[in-house]
């Protein structure tokens, strides 16, 4: 890794020295300090016990000269939660690097790859540091435009794990074509992807099945094969997505944790049709074991070694505790159904509407959302939000709990008022309540803002167990966090804090259990 980047920094040198580009970069510095609260159970891990604090950085550099293109990217972790929120991890290194040539039509990238095919059903590399998700492609993409409406790409490698690579061999193949007919306009594709395991994976995979009961032994392959066909339609006011994927049988691991052999498939659509002051959204999917992973065998993390990025359905609500509870997409069984609805009658008034159904494909209830609210801004200076949500979650499939009574049944009233000062200068109050008998009981929430655009903004919340499920909390606890952020150029700096309560932290869709925080959180981002 060391040899790679030097060979890449006197690439970069020779290329400056010969012509004139431009560079630019980005910094991103994270430092958390944790105070042990063994009342929220911020606590007996290694991080409140002993290290008292942790850090994690990016620098990223880009240089741009004659159709070539190099990023080079240094990570270092110091007794980090990020990967881990209960333990530290310690590491440094490149953390990405590529080399790009565009030559007309054609386009050659080596190194570190992050893209994706259709929506991210067949294959998707990315980066998402809020979950440490880093799914970059290391090998090589050529893309090529054949004509004007038609682009190939074609790739090869094996998928990053924090500092390191996985063993299997990924390739794929994406064609994507962009017309248009009249009043209509096409993005359809196709894709196939091929993952070949390699020996030691494929000898973990197979002791695992030797030591099964005979009648669930089976004889495991090294190539898996994915498929995927999609489509963009627009036409006046209307737009609608669809893809289907299918998989060729391989070793999955089923909801009991076992492996099994299967193949699997995925349907997924997405239908909006707006207009002035009407917008309608349809969004639905279907999902049998389209499992897509680098290695069926055990990972670290259950979001670890996934290729592919199964789309979400149902809303992520920004509101603190409506998002204690957001549904991670499932790849082995689930049927989602999720249609909203937007009516604005005039410029100050609009009403929005949500419902959302999702179950297991034998009709196991998972999620259950309705939600309205209303917007108001008619009164000078003054904006209103006022809604409310119903929901149903399944704790033991999004959680893992194993309960007598999985199902979570909330009712969440909100409201979020902002009053404009200044042209510069606002206050914003947000108000929550969430009664429920379950998980750690009712909560109750607020929040309060001041922003001074475009420099300075600072806010103190309160989230309260204003009931609490004896049967789950000893009593009941408040989670306070003090916030501000300072911004100048494209510098910025937050200081934060943080007293937060055990659960799911969700980005994208993609989720993951964390145990309570205690302590002050610190991020600076730069540009250049």
């Amino acid at each position: 890794m060391k040899k790679t980047a030097f060979l890449f920094l006197i690439l970069a040198l020779q290329a400056k020295i010969y012509a004139q580009g431009t560079l630019s970069g980005d910094l991103q510095t994270n430092i958390n300090f944790f105070q042990k609260d063994t009342a929220i159970k911020a606590s007996d891990n290694p991080l409140y016990d002993n290290y008292l604090s942790g850090s994690e950085t990016w620098l990223s550099l880009r240089y741009n000269v004659k159709g070539w293109t190099f990023t080079l990217r240094a990570d270092a972790f110091n007794n980090s939660n990020l990967y881990n929120p209960a333990q530290a991890l310690t590491a440094y290194g490149i953390g990405a690097y590529s080399i790009t040539k565009d030559m007309d039509d054609l386009t050659v990238t080596v190194g570190y790859i992050y893209d994706q095919v259709g929506s991210g059903v067949l294959f998707r590399a990315y980066e998402d540091r809020g979950l440490l998700i880093d799914n970059a492609l290391v090998g090589l993409e050529l893309k090529y435009k054949l004509g004007k409406n038609v682009l190939l790409k074609a790739f090869t490698g094996q998928q990053k794990f924090i500092l390191e690579k996985y063993k299997p061999i990924i390739r794929g193949f994406n064609a994507e074509g962009d017309y248009s007919l009249g009043a209509a306009h096409l993005i359809p594709g196709v894709g196939v992807l091929n993952r070949t395991l390699d020996k030691d994976n494929m000898d973990q995979v197979a002791a695992t099945i030797n030591g099964y009961e005979l009648k669930d032994r089976f004889l495991p392959r090294y190539n898996m094969y994915a498929f995927t066909a999609y489509n963009t339609l627009t036409y006046k006011n209307l737009s609608w997505y669809v893809e289907g994927a299918y998989k060729t049988h391989e070793a999955i691991v089923n909801s009991e944790n076992k492996l099994v052999d299967e193949n699997g498939n995925v349907e997924f659509t997405t239908l909006n049709y707006a207009k002035k002051g009407f917008a309608l959204n349809l969004s639905a999917k279907r999902t049998d074991n389209f499992q897509m992973r680098v290695t069926p065998n055990t990972q670290p993390r259950p979001i670890d070694g996934n290729m592919n990025w199964q789309p979400v359905v149902a809303r992520l609500r920004p509101q603190r505790l409506m998002a204690r509870y957001t549904p991670a997409s499932q790849d082995l069984s689930e049927l989602a159904f999720t249609l909203d609805g937007l009516y604005s009658p005039n410029d100050v008034t609009s009403y929005s509407f949500t419902y959302t159904n999702i179950s297991t494909l034998d009709n196991t209830p998972l999620y259950r959302e309705g939600l309205a609210d209303v917007y108001y801004q008619g009164i000078k200076s003054w904006r209103f939000q006022l809604g409310v949500q119903y929901m149903e979650y399944n704790q033991r499939v999004y959680q893992v709990k194993q309960l007598d009574k999985p199902i979570v049944y909330a009712i969440t009233p909100y409201t979020e008022i902002t009053y404009r000062l200044t042209d510069t200068k606002s206050l914003r109050l947000e108000l929550q309540y969430q009664k429920t008998q379950q998980d750690f009981g009712s909560w109750a929430y607020a929040l309060l803002e001041y922003n001074f655009v475009p420099n300075f903004s600072i806010s103190i919340s309160d989230m309260y167990n204003i009931d609490p499920n004896y049967s789950a909390v000893s009593k009941a606890n408040h989670y306070y966090s003090v916030y501000g952020a300072f911004t100048k150029g494209p510098h910025r700096l937050s200081l934060a804090y943080v007293k937060q309560v055990a659960g799911i932290n969700c980005t994208g869709g993609v989720c993951r259990y964390e145990p309570a925080f205690s302590g002050i959180r610190s991020t600076f981002t730069t540009n250049f």
